[in-house]
């Protein structure tokens, strides 16, 4: 029993460090996409040469992240034959089936088109060539609604049924994966967040260069540019992220509602009938005793929770986990392979979900000051040093948020690694063993902290090269005495 427990834990560990450095990359990629073709479009709308300029030095930012984003998708894949052989065995049929659409049809179109806007710059006119980088964008959205399309079975489970004589589930109905309620309140959610990621890495890398250059420099009409288009897509993925983060939870409260309930620091069922005030508070600090599952220490802000949960000034109930484990308990069994309880990770969850709703905030305020003190006519970007450190760092911010933001998601589902239908003790390779996931997490990290590097010393390259960097190599690479050549044939 200690062996498995081990096994499992470490199996989940490598998992959870893949996805969550794969994550780094797949919305700063997608986002990325987005506001390298917002720039494009404004080059063939105004003809001015300032936003090709900015569009294909952000592109090589762009690049990166596609390049590193795929190496480290294509080690997480690996990952369901390596140690989750059992679950790729009962529900490969399902989670199979929108992978392979992803890969053979929207992976394929990416691909392509990138290379074509890539290459091309100087064969196609650029109301032609600007069609390349939308495509590339939309595709890879595409592509991740695949993977989230398999994720979202994951979550809540449609579409299939148990072939007891092979022991495992089949598909039934294609169609139902795609109309699954959870993909689409996490598809627009994710999406949304893309776009965060990106504005905020434009921003804050801007935000860097400025502080290398005098207010004279022919380099800072573009990056303080470059930062009121990224901080305005930015801003329109934080509006979006509120609005589809509001209705992911109120779903969940009755998709997950053990999930909810942790999230919120229910521990004890919420009754507003029940109560003076006829609301249900919201706890804004909240400690849970992982032993006994009840809260030692909270802060409740009054009717909170039912304006947040149930969209009204009073009423609402909320189950605590509590008597959710115990619902569960009588609904799959008090026992059920290494299961001993139906419990979250109450404390994780609870400030994972305040760090990523919160961090947003954060965001937002950030973004409103630094459009305010760039706008046209203001040199407060670049007398306000410390703002621009401030905006520096809110590069690294989105990585934080997004990694708690998928804490949530997977965290909430345990003990499940299929919501109701499979744990995670069921769904680890039965033949893999403690040294060997124990070697195989080393030479992950050391390989993940390698591309990790690589990946943040190229950036910093080509943002110290700046965006001219390829013009002035070209003057400096020509012959001296083409000039000499050219005043001789003038005399």
């Amino acid at each position: 029993m200690n062996a498995l427990v081990g096994i499992v834990d470490l199996a989940r560990f490598q998992f959870a460090m893949t996805t969550i450095f794969h994550f780094f990359f797949v919305p700063m990629s997608i986002g990325l996409g987005i506001v390298v073709a917002v720039m494009e479009t404004l080059y063939v709308i105004k003809k001015d040469e300032i936003y090709k300029k900015m569009a294909q030095f952000w592109g090589k930012i762009f690049l990166l992240s596609f390049a590193v984003g795929v190496v480290t998708g294509l080690i997480q894949e690996f990952q369901f034959g390596m140690n989750w052989s059992e679950y790729s065995r009962y529900v490969g049929d399902i989670f199979g089936a929108p992978l392979a659409v992803e890969a053979l049809v929207a992976f394929f179109a990416e691909s392509t088109f990138i290379g074509l806007w890539s290459f091309t710059w100087d064969r196609f006119k650029p109301a032609v060539h600007v069609i390349f980088i939308w495509i590339t964008a939309i595709a890879s959205m595409i592509s991740s609604l695949w993977i989230l399309a398999a994720n979202s079975f994951m979550q809540n489970p449609v579409g299939y049924a148990i072939d007891n004589e092979k022991g495992r589930a089949v598909l039934t109905n294609f169609g139902d994966l795609l109309l699954n309620k959870q993909l689409w309140i996490e598809f627009p959610h994710v999406v949304v967040g893309t776009l965060v990621t990106a504005g905020f890495i434009v921003a804050g890398m801007s935000a860097f260069k400025l502080l290398k250059l005098k207010q004279d420099d022919p380099e800072v009409p573009l990056f303080r540019k470059s930062i009121n288009i990224a901080l305005v897509v930015g801003l329109v993925g934080l509006g979006g992220a509120f609005i589809t983060g509001d209705q992911h939870a109120f779903e969940l409260q009755s998709m997950q509602p053990m999930k909810y309930a942790a999230m919120e620091g229910v521990d004890e069922t919420i009754d507003s009938s029940k109560r003076a005030d006829k609301a249900q508070p919201w706890a804004a600090i909240a400690v849970t005793n992982p032993k006994t599952h009840k809260s030692i220490a909270k802060i409740e802000v009054p009717y909170a929770l039912s304006i947040l949960g149930n969209h009204s000034l009073t009423g609402g109930t909320t189950k605590g986990t509590i008597e959710l484990n115990k619902e569960f308990e009588a609904k799959y069994g008090k026992t059920k392979g290494d299961i001993k309880d139906y419990y979250v990770p109450e404390n994780t969850l609870f400030y994972s979900f305040r760090v990523m709703a919160m961090g947003a905030g954060l965001l937002a305020l950030v973004a409103l000051v630094a459009l305010w003190f760039n706008r046209k006519k203001s040199q407060l970007i670049l007398t306000q040093r410390w703002f621009l450190w401030v905006m520096g760092v809110m590069t690294f911010f989105p990585f934080v948020v997004n990694t708690a933001g998928w804490l949530v998601t997977e965290l909430g589902r345990y003990p499940w690694v299929v919501y109701g239908l499979m744990t995670i003790a069921d769904a680890v390779s039965p033949n893999v063993s403690v040294a060997s996931l124990l070697f195989s997490n080393i030479v992950y990290f050391l390989t993940f902290s390698t591309l990790g590097g690589v990946m943040i010393w190229l950036s910093r390259r080509v943002l110290h090269q700046g965006p001219y960097h390829e013009q002035e190599a070209t003057q400096t690479d020509r012959d001296p005495y083409d000039d000499l050549a050219g005043k001789e044939a003038q005399v």
